[in-house]
């Protein structure tokens, strides 16, 4: 009975060719007792067993979460989503042999080599790599394979010019040019660790140049003369920015503000904040002849993941 290797193949999935040598060289059993592993699934001709499971989850625990502690509600799911993995494996490879694909052998040596090379002054890997190759090179033919199928399916055909336009047309979020504002800014500076009084004292000052403005004083002239941020060179002019280049709360402050209002001061994590709104650009849809060969780009990966999906879906049936 043919044993699948979770671990590798999961590595490969996360992480890339790369991760699969130093798995095989930090994971070398230390005896026969492998062969003994509680078995956490079978599906024909393919193994599943708990240590490979625990292995997996590890690999991929240390992904996400890093060295901390990952929540308990997070860790659920990936638990489940590790073990979905490594099943999902085992049926791709399953369709892989029934599909009649072989391995690439030209690049399973290829990378045999540079492993040969990365770990040719381990002693670890000199001492195991006889025992150690011949699983290695399943495992890399394995995850050839699984690549071999994933291009074979996704191999749609070119979308026609009717399928781009309806495609533009049923989601023109995807062409629409988000809302600009054009900011001006004047940034006088506060350590973040600076005592409350020094904020105070700066916020202060803030207000005032805020009742200078709005009585009509020269933002260009005031930027240039109080401002710590570098936009105080060309008058605190920040050219125009879309959302998620502000901070949150400069977002919020302007979201309502007219053309030429100033705003009240406002605490950043570098200083206190004096924002002026000079012009504001509304959404636009961009035209599907500006557009056409991005929409083409995204309908043919929408459709190359649709036939992803739902063959990983048929063969979970």
């Amino acid at each position: 009975m043919t044993r699948i290797t979770a671990t590798v193949l999961l590595c490969w999935t996360l992480y890339g060719v790369n991760a699969v040598a130093t798995v095989a060289a930090q994971d070398m059993p230390q005896s026969d007792a492998a062969t003994h592993e509680a078995l956490l699934a079978k599906m024909a001709e393919f193994n599943i067993t708990r240590e490979e499971y625990d292995a997996a989850l590890a690999a991929a625990t240390r992904g996400k979460f890093y060295h901390g502690t990952a929540p308990e509600s997070e860790f659920r799911k990936l638990q489940i989503d590790v073990a979905d993995r490594l099943v999902t494996n085992v049926l791709l490879l399953r369709e892989a042999n029934r599909r009649g694909l072989k391995p690439d052998a030209e690049q399973v040596r290829k990378t045999l080599e540079s492993y040969e090379q990365l770990y040719a002054d381990s002693e670890q890997w000199k001492s195991n790599r006889a025992r150690l190759l011949p699983e290695l090179t399943e495992r890399l033919e394995r995850a050839s394979l699984l690549k071999q199928l994933e291009l074979a399916v996704r191999a749609v055909p070119e979308p026609d010019e009717k399928q781009v336009r309806e495609y533009y047309l049923t989601y023109p979020e995807k062409f629409t040019e988000p809302e600009q504002l054009r900011v001006a800014l004047i940034l006088l500076k506060v350590e973040p660790s600076a005592p409350e009084t020094t904020w105070k004292r700066v916020e202060e000052e803030a207000a005032g140049l805020v009742e200078r403005l709005r009585a009509g004083g020269d933002f260009a002239s005031l930027a240039r003369l109080h401002s710590a941020d570098p936009s105080s060179a060309q008058g605190g002019d920040l050219g125009y920015v879309h959302r998620g280049m502000l901070p949150d709360a400069a977002q919020a402050l302007l979201e309502s503000a007219k053309p030429g209002e100033v705003a009240a001061p406002l605490r950043l994590l570098e200083g206190v904040a004096v924002l002026r709104l000079v012009d504001r650009k509304p959404a636009r849809l961009i035209s599907l002849e500006t557009v056409h060969d991005r929409a083409r780009e995204l309908l043919k990966r929408d459709k190359e993941d649709a036939a992803w999906s739902a063959l990983i879906s048929k063969l979970k049936k």
